[in-house]
């Protein structure tokens, strides 16, 4: 049996449509990933499933809980840290943590080694009010408050936006870990690089899921021949890219131009097409995508 079941979830609020008829599984001890950007219905979803709002219609349930008859049991279940910081910011880093242990009836000292390669990290802190921390360790502190309870699952709405790159690998280091010791996880991300270290992902746009699968088949999923383009002028070579004919998805990827099309693709009269547009020096190779190339593709798909 899955550990999570969402059937048909939808929200709206007044005329806009936050979710429509979202349904996925999580199995017992997945690091499942949503992935979306902004206004995808990421914050919605996790707002739900922990009974922090009520959806308009669907069901669900975490372990043998309905998120909206045993809304109490969810909670002591679930241990949820919101995209945004909303930790008490005048109190210390230890009067936060306090504060969470004893609403669940526990201590730091019960649960220390659940959260003890995290808190290390803050304890010389700990002495300092959170809202005077950086971002990193705004991030671990509100992750420690989430695991003081010893929870079954973590719901983690995008944990890792706007904290450096060397924190966001080390929490995804931490993610790992508490998903070898059993824990199942929900989190939320838009950086689609952070995709493939999840078990599975679903692909998340206005609402609507996409596609559900792991990083892998995501990625061997993807239908079009994908070319990776170079030019002395970029700007230019996008707006060209975008008038040939047979473009299907063209858009800037670091230093190239990630270019692909359904129809089958003449390398050289495509060279041939940008000579003639002032493209002389262009290098043109054929490439593995991303996640990100998927997620681009599946979206002018669905539009």
């Amino acid at each position: 049996m899955n550990f999570v079941e969402i059937n048909n979830i939808s929200k709206s609020y007044g005329s806009h449509k936050a979710l429509l008829e979202t349904s996925f599984s999580v199995k017992k001890g997945e690091l499942f990933g949503v992935i979306g950007p902004d206004g995808a219905g990421k914050t919605t979803l996790f707002r739900i499933l922990t009974t922090l709002l009520l959806a308009d219609s669907g069901s669900a349930r975490i372990s043998e809980y309905d998120i909206f008859k045993d809304y109490k049991k969810i909670r002591q279940i679930v241990g949820y840290m919101p995209g945004r910081f909303s930790l008490y910011q005048d109190l210390t880093v230890e009067e936060n943590l306090a504060f969470f242990a004893t609403i669940f009836g526990t201590t730091i000292k019960e649960n220390y080694e659940l959260i003890k390669d995290i808190y290390v990290q803050i304890e010389p802190f700990k002495d300092r009010q959170a809202g005077k921390l950086s971002g990193g360790m705004k991030q671990k502190l509100a992750l420690s408050c989430a695991l003081i309870h010893k929870p079954e699952i973590l719901i983690l709405d995008e944990p890792t936006t706007g904290v450096d790159a060397v924190s966001r690998k080390e929490f995804w280091d931490l993610l790992r870990k508490f998903k070898n010791m059993g824990i199942t996880i929900i989190v939320s991300t838009p950086y689609m690089d952070e995709a493939s270290l999840c078990d599975r992902v679903s692909l998340m746009q206005e609402g609507k899921i996409m596609q559900i699968n792991t990083p892998d088949n995501i990625i061997n999923n993807y239908k079009p021949i994908l070319f990776e383009i170079h030019s002395n002028n970029m700007h230019d070579l996008l707006i060209k890219l975008r008038k040939y004919h047979n473009n299907s998805n063209v858009f800037l990827f670091g230093q190239t131009v990630h270019y692909s099309s359904i129809n089958e693709i003449n390398k050289d009269d495509l060279k041939m097409y940008l000579k003639n547009n002032g493209h002389a020096n262009v290098e043109i190779n054929v490439c593995t995508p991303t996640i990100e190339d998927c997620f681009l593709w599946l979206m002018n798909q669905n539009n």
